[in-house]
């Protein structure tokens, strides 16, 4: 199995990791973990878990676009916070930016810290992609 790497350039600069795999021939997408960075490296949203969330939605929506790919190709979901009690919370804020209310298979998995001090949040998604 081939596989292709994608960086889009909206996201931040991905250090160690890809943004996105490709299994070829091009039916699965994993998108790596998604936080509130903007491309500086800047944190989205302050202690805001809300904001964050939203924030983290926003950059897995660029890198579905970078696959040609929309929210109903999400297949699975994967949420690693600081704060995993707060789903509900976390749930409005997906809805909020994908638009819809309903989700693919999803776990909650509760962390001590994340990758950059300051986050609250990191959403992966593995996508089926259209075609």
């Amino acid at each position: 199995m081939a596989r292709k790497l994608i960086n889009p350039s909206q996201l931040h600069p991905a250090p160690g990791f890809s943004h996105i795999t490709v299994a070829e021939p091009g039916t699965m997408a994993y998108i790596a973990g998604q936080v509130a960075l903007a491309p500086d490296f800047s944190v989205v949203g302050g202690d805001d878990l809300g904001a964050q969330t939203q924030a983290a939605m926003r950059n897995v929506e660029l890198a579905l676009k970078a696959v040609n790919a929309s929210w109903e190709d999400v297949v699975r979901r994967t949420i690693y916070t600081l704060h995993p009690t707060e789903y509900e919370v976390i749930t409005a804020a997906i809805e909020e930016v994908q638009q819809s209310t309903e989700h693919p298979a999803q776990t909650i998995i509760g962390v001590t810290g994340l990758a950059v001090p300051g986050l609250l949040i990191e959403i992966e998604v593995t996508v089926r992609l259209p075609g």
